[in-house]
């Protein structure tokens, strides 16, 4: 069982439904959503911030917390539901792609201090990480997070870990290669920052499988049922710590049978940070239509989503408390 301050234990209150679970939205994508809206036109600063605003806008009723970033969400965060919490974001947006080893880095002109007192409930960072990487990489990312975790503590609010797994030899995640090689990657590193000296509160993970690879869901099959729900429960048992989903851009079907059939295989989880699974297909009308529109596609399609989603999470997630 993980303790943790009654501080910390408030703020994580503001963050959870009525039932103890996690079901929160996230759109603090900004390379992600620039290239979204960037198939129909160039993307502007104005029309982040705008979308932002409209998701949560029309969504924030219906989540029990929004996840945003600094640079342009920060009016999306005041246009929220007053019962929606609040994680801000501290990482830059992507990596730099010439140096090796994607290593973390934070926003400049922000701390942990000042997320707080920009009204963040939580502070999320982003990391991605490697468990074969070459250990001078992956030791300058674990003090990188000990870093994060003290700051955190000493602020007395939740640090939500975001943990992106990959393989430094396989440019595809989503291909059979990295299917293969990701139960492994996701649980080893989940396993790493359980560890209580990064003073983590929550583990933002993917799933440990490509369902599209696993019997019953995908057309190649690696992976038995059987097989995939063993890497389930391994990874539900690989941590203490409260731990929550992230949809990583699938759709909101596949999300959802995801998380049934983790249920069903024993997994533990905590709820959801649920982004594009969302959200995503409402870009092309708010670029292509207008905000009427978007508006019109969020408050339908987009509210039918989430809602949907948080049926699903009162059959499968279990309470926030339970690992507390």
């Amino acid at each position: 069982m993980k303790t943790i301050s009654v501080g910390k234990k408030n703020y994580l209150n503001q963050i959870t439904n009525e039932e103890g679970i996690i079901g929160a939205l996230a759109i603090d994508q900004r390379g992600a959503l620039k290239k979204m809206i960037g198939k129909y036109k160039e993307a502007t600063t104005t029309d982040m911030i705008k979308f932002k605003e409209l998701v949560s806008q029309q969504l924030t009723p219906y989540a029990s917390a929004i996840l945003l970033d600094p640079e342009y969400g920060v009016p999306a965060a005041g246009v929220r539901d007053k019962d929606c919490g609040l994680l801000l974001a501290y990482e830059k947006t992507g990596y730099d792609a010439t140096t090796p080893g994607r290593l973390p880095d934070v926003l400049n002109d922000w701390s942990v201090k000042r997320l707080k007192e920009a009204g963040g409930d939580a502070c999320k960072f982003l990391l991605y990480y490697d468990v074969d990487e070459p250990k001078e990489i992956n030791e300058q990312k674990q003090a990188y997070m000990e870093r994060i975790g003290s700051e955190c503590t000493a602020e007395d609010i939740p640090f939500f870990l975001e943990i992106v797994s990959y393989d430094a030899e396989i440019t595809d995640v989503t291909s059979l290669d990295y299917a293969k090689v990701k139960p492994r990657k996701v649980i080893e590193a989940m396993r790493e920052f359980s560890k209580d000296r990064y003073q983590v509160d929550v583990l933002k993970v993917e799933v440990p499988v490509n369902m599209n690879f696993v019997e019953g869901y995908g057309q190649e099959i690696i992976c038995s049922q059987a097989e995939a729900a063993a890497y389930f429960k391994e990874q539900s048992e690989a941590t203490k710590q409260p731990f929550i989903f992230l949809s990583a851009g699938v759709s909101a079907e596949l999300f959802q049978e995801t998380l049934r059939f983790a249920k069903q295989s024993g997994s533990t989880f905590n709820g959801v940070l649920c982004g594009r699974a969302t959200w995503a297909n409402g870009v092309e009308s708010f670029v292509t239509e207008g905000e009427e529109q978007a508006i019109a596609w969020l408050s339908e399609e987009g509210k039918r989503n989430i809602e949907e989603l948080n049926a699903v999470l009162k059959e499968t997630a279990t309470p926030v408390y339970t690992n507390l």
